[in-house]
Formats: C-alpha cells, structure tokens, sequence
C-alpha cells in the first residue's frame, strides 16, 4: 500500500457516511450494562422504521461519561457543530424510542423514559482530546474508521519524508514525557536506543495497567487500537527496530481481543509486516499477555515475564536502552505515550509544546473515580488545578459532601488534601505534594473516609503484590501492614508510630524496584497531611 492507496480509503469511508449517526458505546463498561443488546435494537429499529438509508447505528469506544453509562449519542453529520444528543443510562427497550425521535415522532412507550444528558455541561467542555480524540466517535473494529479520521497518515508521512533522527527530533522538541508515571523525556529515551549499536533492538507497549481505580489505557486500547500500534511503528522506525510486543494483562480480554482484531487488519492493509508503505521499513507488533502481576509493571519485571521467566525486577543500571529484552536495545513506553506519537507528527511538535506548562507539555488523561458525582474518563491540559478536575469537571462530592483528598497515582502515589486542591496537575506539582502523576488514576475521598484506613488498603495492596525478590519490600511491606492494623484497630501506641515512619524510610531507599520504593507514599503522604487520624486512634489507646 502507498499513500495514495490509504487516502482512498479514507476518502471512500467518508463518502459512505450517512445523514444521522447513531453511537452506541461498547466499551467494556458499557458491555458490562447490556450495550450490545442496546445496539443490536437500534440496528433492528432503525431498519423497521424505515432510516436504514440515513441512518447509521455504529459501536464506538469509550463515551467517558462511565457513570451514566450505557451511552448512546445522536449526532447530525450535516451540522458537525451540533453537539448532538446523549442519552443515558439507556435500556435496549429504549432502541424504539430513539429512532422514532429521529422522526420527530411521539416516543413509542418504553418500561423507562429516556434520560438525556448534558454535552454542553464542563466534564465534556473544558476536556481537549488528544490521546482521547477518537474514543466515543470511530469504530474500533473497523480499521477503516480510524483512516478516515487521518489514521496511518503520519507513519506514511514519516516513512516517506523524516529521517529517523528527524523523528527524535521532533518528539524530543515536542517535549512529550512518559505518561507511564515517571515522566522520562520520551524524545531522550529513543535517542539513547537509537545510539546502541546491536544486531536486533524491540519496542515494546506495557498495557500492564494495574493500579486501583485505574482503566485509561484499557479505555484506549479499547476504543482506539490503531493508535497505539501506529505510534509503536513510528518509534519502531526511529530506533531501529523490526519487532514489537504489547504487554497487557489477562484482565482486559475485550482489549486483547481488539488489539489482535487491529494487528489483522493492519497486517492485512501493508500497514504492518514487510515494506510498510512500499519502504524497506519492516515491522511485526505480537501480544503477550499477563498474568495480572502488579509488579510486572516495572519494566525489567515486564521483559522478564515476556522472556518467559518469572516476572520479577532486576537492578539497574544497565537500563533496558542499553540491555533488555535478550540482552538487545529495547524502547519501553506505556499506551498513553505511544497514543500521543502520531498526533505530535501529523500536527508538528510546536503544536504540541504548546499546550500544558513550562516543563509538562501537552495534554493528560485520568480515571476519575471514589466519591465523585462524574466518574469517568477525561483528558486536560497539563497544568489544570485539582480543583477544576475535581470540582468543576468532577461535579464533586455525591449528596453535598464534601472532598477530603485526592489519590494520585496509585499505590505509589499519595493523599493530597482538599486544601492543596489549587495546585496544577504536573509531575513537579505533585511530586512536591508527595504524591506522583502516576499513569494517571485519580481517587476522590469524602469527609467520612478515613486515612488510616486508606494507607492500610494500599499498604495491603503492595503486600500481596511484592514479588518477593528484595527483603525490604517483602518483609517491609508486611510489617508496615501489620502497625497500620495495629493503629487502625486502636491498639498502637506513639512507640508505634515512630517505628512506622522510620520503617517507611527503609523500605522507601533499601527496596530493588518502584513498587517497594513507592510502596509508603500513601502511608508518607497521609502522615504529612493527616497525622491528627493516627493521634486520634493511637490517644484513644492511651485513654483505655
């Protein structure tokens, strides 16, 4: 296949677009609520109300309002500048009734009245899409869709045009960082892989999303497959490399199957395999699957477990630039940093730097979940406060309640309370908070949640997912569970509190990988900010 050939494509796909488009979400959460019975009643009422010539029923990904879901859109592709019309919590005996108001038509009687939502309200407003751009509005199964809305257009574009080193460059100006959670610059990452000199260098994809309260890249990988693999193609030819893995959890079957689906019809497009594009560029992605180890997050641990070993992490240096999977230059990214790829070369790194901070360019997506009125997905600009997402896009606390903190990053983030709520989204930011942007999962707490218990849970968390290897993190992580229990259930003393902070400290500096380096921020962070829960059970000891 050359360009050309993809423009037609895309040019043929539009044409076929008709008047109405109906947008069912079938995503996994919707899934879960009967979505495919939702779609195939649109589909058979569309039909015997006679629309079938102007009205089309199409599954989509991610509608990102999880809450209210199943989610079905209306929008009028003669107007693109009308919002549409969401409906939620919708029933299939419902199907009838939303065709028939595409008739202007007296809604048929239903067992529940159609509920609208608000497109216009600041949860949907005040997002900017970017890794999130097709999720809710393209067909994730059909490879088709994704060309029509500019898909593969970059990798042709710089297979035809850039230099490998042209394409560093411009991902290094972009000023893109790892959205997996340490924010290493992505552009300095692939140049060093770039540098190695060896006979075989691979890029792989960690899908191995695993923190609590987390589901952004399965949300991607779910909605918009294509992405990711194009954005591992363009990496693949800017290092080097020939072979590609996508490391994704077993847990996320609805995931793995639309990746292998996409992986067929890329291969079967050209747009993958050999001479991609007409060049000498050769390219194969192939899927491993996890076990569901947490630790199988942290990048040695992964290439161990796609080896066939057991997962577990090894020291570094030499870093998996250097030496990683079978001892070759290997290039990790997660699904957020590899979706953002083809954008920041179809629209320019300037483009991209523009938006976000000083040091945190672009955009980033988060899970909003706990006790918050809208739960769901959203993208913002880097730089947008805690209060805005929490708040304003949020809805905030269900029932008039209020928020007492923020979960950031998992269980190696930390409790930011409501008064730091005004502070931007960045990775400096949080991490002077003691927390960490993390892959981007956000857990709101209300004024009834308790702290203590909080850190117990992600202390209990770390503990059954400690691998075992270091003993700081496999015995560390058990004591540290062990004081929380102890002071949770009132029988701690301030002996014990004392113990508790210096054993954070060891297991934080002694521990082999992230996870049990990470593993007492929830406990660190809730001390700093929330220390009067752990006097109070500790002193209501002392009164006994």
């Amino acid at each position: 296949m050359d360009l050309s050939e993809l423009l037609e494509i895309a040019e043929k796909e539009r044409q076929s677009q008709k008047a109405l488009r109906i947008r069912c979400c079938v995503a996994a959460g919707c899934l879960s609520s009967n979505a495919l019975a939702i779609k195939e009643g649109l589909e058979k009422a569309v039909t015997e109300a006679g629309l079938a010539d102007t009205v089309e029923v199409s599954g989509v990904g991610c509608l990102r309002l999880c809450c209210q879901g199943p989610l079905v859109q209306v929008d009028d592709l003669v107007e693109p500048d009308n919002p549409g019309i969401l409906y939620e919590k919708v029933t299939p005996d419902q199907s009838s009734a939303i065709a028939a108001s595409l008739q202007s038509k007296p809604s048929v009687n239903t067992l529940t009245p159609l509920q609208k939502g608000n497109l216009t309200q600041p949860f949907f407003t005040q997002q900017q899409a970017i890794v999130l751009e097709n999720s809710g509005k393209i067909d994730p199964e059909r490879i088709e869709a994704y060309i029509a809305a500019s898909g593969y257009q970059a990798l042709g574009h710089v297979l035809r045009e850039m230099s490998p080193t042209e394409v560093i460059h411009a991902v290094t100006r972009s000023g893109l960082r790892g959205r997996g959670g340490a924010g290493y610059p992505t552009g300095l990452k692939w140049a060093t892989v770039a540098k190695a000199t060896a006979e075989r260098k691979f890029v792989v994809c960690n899908a191995d999303e695993g923190d609590p309260g987390a589901f952004m890249d399965r949300s991607v990988l779910e909605s918009d497959p294509h992405r990711v693999l194009e954005g591992m193609a363009i990496a693949a030819y800017a290092i080097g490399a020939t072979q590609g893995y996508i490391y994704v959890r077993a847990e996320y079957p609805l995931a793995i199957s639309r990746l292998q689906l996409a992986i067929r019809q890329a291969q079967r497009l050209g747009l993958l395999g050999s001479q991609i594009f007409d060049s000498p560029f050769d390219f194969r992605i192939d899927i491993r699957i996890g076990a569901g180890a947490y630790v199988c997050g942290e990048e040695t641990a992964l290439m161990a477990s796609i080896e066939g070993k057991r997962g577990v992490p090894s020291p570094r240096p030499p870093y998996p630039a250097e030496r990683g999977l079978w001892g070759f230059p290997t290039l990790i990214n997660n699904v957020e940093t590899f979706a953002n790829i083809a954008p920041i070369l179809r629209n320019g790194a300037d483009w991209f730097a523009s938006i976000g901070t000083e040091k945190s360019k672009g955009t980033k997506v988060f899970a909003l979940a706990g006790k918050i009125c809208n739960t769901g997905l959203i993208e913002v600009p880097m730089g947008t406060s805690l209060r805005q997402i929490v708040e304003v896009m949020g809805g905030g606390v269900p029932d008039g309640g209020s928020a007492k903190a923020v979960q950031t990053g998992g269980p190696s983030g930390g409790c930011i309370p409501a008064s730091a709520f005004d502070t931007p989204v960045d990775y400096e930011s949080l991490t002077q908070l003691g927390s960490m942007m993390g892959s981007g999962g956000m857990i709101v707490m209300d004024q009834n949640t308790s702290m203590v218990d909080v850190a117990h849970y992600f202390m209990e968390f770390c503990r059954d997912e400690s691998c075992g290897k270091c003993i700081p993190c496999r015995v560390g992580t058990v004591q540290l569970h062990q004081l929380l229990t102890k002071i949770r259930d009132r029988k701690a003393t301030s002996a014990d509190l004392e113990l508790l902070e210096e054993l954070c400290d060891m297991v934080k500096h002694t521990s082999l990988c992230g996870l049990g380096q990470s593993a007492p921020n929830p406990v660190l962070s809730t001390l700093q900010y929330f220390r009067e829960e752990y006097l109070e059970l500790i002193n209501a000891h002392a009164t006994v």
